[in-house]
């Protein structure tokens, strides 16, 4: 509802009153250049927000220099039962177990084809596979998703971690996720201009764990991979046992991830060196907390739980922040 009464707002000229920076869709700081794109500035929205495409162009007046769409499947699904989505607001943070909800790759190339981008602006594709598709069969998913967006995104994200697919995170093992990435890279590199494609993780992963993953990403030459998806974990939640267990499952975002997220991101980049991708994303409400994502070795940071929390002046305020530290 909220999304819908900002495009119209955004339609009918009538932000400015409330939103006097709205008219411009970007913030004055220095680009960011990572896997081959320039990104008007570091802060991107995450993944899950605009899951088809429909939002893009409205959100990146708050400022965004990277929007990431989905995730998208090759078919429409329903997602899981609703109720799905909680706010846990002692917390700021959020369990959903909405499963890939999402209209299918075909209406998401429809929109993609109708509206016009706004000038600048870096453009994601998380892509993921049907809940109905057998592991063994995943790669075709991304295949067909991959081959649809490809001409409508700057970049890619395989999706191999939520988890609200039932198996999904098989996938990230060794053998099944080397295999994947092997398959997406060859139909890449038979493009004309291939695009980045990065791995989105779970931070619910071991040491041993990140450490198969660095290998196989650089292996299979990706260009970088983000960290961290949601996590099953409910430790160091403040809000009552009653509350969380009311609940139920599905994947915990917001604050309480950005200790277990930045941990792994820190793993990360010790892993697979200087020179690959990586997005921080988990935990994300303030400045300090964008700057300490970049400090354990991020390129860029992506918000999403922080966002609803905060409010949309969140990416402004620590643009502004990173400009200032970057003038000093």
């Amino acid at each position: 509802m909220t999304m819908r009464l900002f495009h119209l707002a955004v339609q009918l000229g009538v932000t400015r009153p409330w939103f006097p920076s709205l008219g411009k869709h970007e913030v004055d700081h220095q680009p960011v250049e990572c896997m081959g794109l320039t990104f008007p500035n570091p802060i991107g929205l995450a993944a899950g927000f605009d899951k088809d495409g429909k939002y893009y162009s409205d959100m990146s007046r708050l400022g965004f220099g990277f929007i990431e769409i989905g995730t998208v499947t090759p078919k429409p699904q329903s997602g899981n039962p609703k109720p799905r989505l909680f706010r846990l607001p002692e917390d700021e943070a959020l369990i959903n177990r909405m499963g890939f909800n999402n209209d299918g790759i075909e209406a998401c190339v429809r929109r993609l084809e109708k509206q016009k981008r706004p000038p600048h602006l870096i453009l994601g594709g998380n892509i993921g596979k049907n809940k109905w598709t057998p592991n063994e069969q995943a790669f075709r998913d991304y295949e067909e998703s991959f081959s649809a967006l490809f001409s409508h995104v700057d970049y890619f994200v395989l999706n191999v971690s939520s988890p609200n697919t039932p198996g999904l995170r098989a996938l990230q093992d060794k053998g099944p996720l080397n295999e994947l990435l092997k398959h997406l890279s060859s139909l890449n590199r038979a493009e004309d201009h291939p695009k980045p494609i990065l791995l989105k993780i779970a931070p619910d992963v071991n040491r041993h764990q990140l450490s198969d993953i660095a290998e196989v990403l650089t292996s299979n030459q990706m260009s970088g991979c983000i960290v961290s998806n949601t996590t099953t974990s409910r430790a160091l939640l403040t809000s009552s046992e009653k509350q969380i267990s009311k609940l139920g499952r599905g994947g915990l975002s917001g604050a309480p991830l950005f200790n277990a997220s930045t941990e792994c991101l820190r793993m990360m980049r010790e892993f697979v060196g200087k020179d690959m991708a990586l997005i921080g994303v988990g935990g994300v409400n303030s400045p300090r907390s964008a700057q300490a994502k970049l400090d354990a070795g991020a390129n860029l940071v992506q918000i999403y739980s922080g966002l609803i929390y905060e409010g949309p002046g969140l990416v402004r305020d620590i643009l502004k922040a990173l400009k200032a530290r970057e003038v000093k």
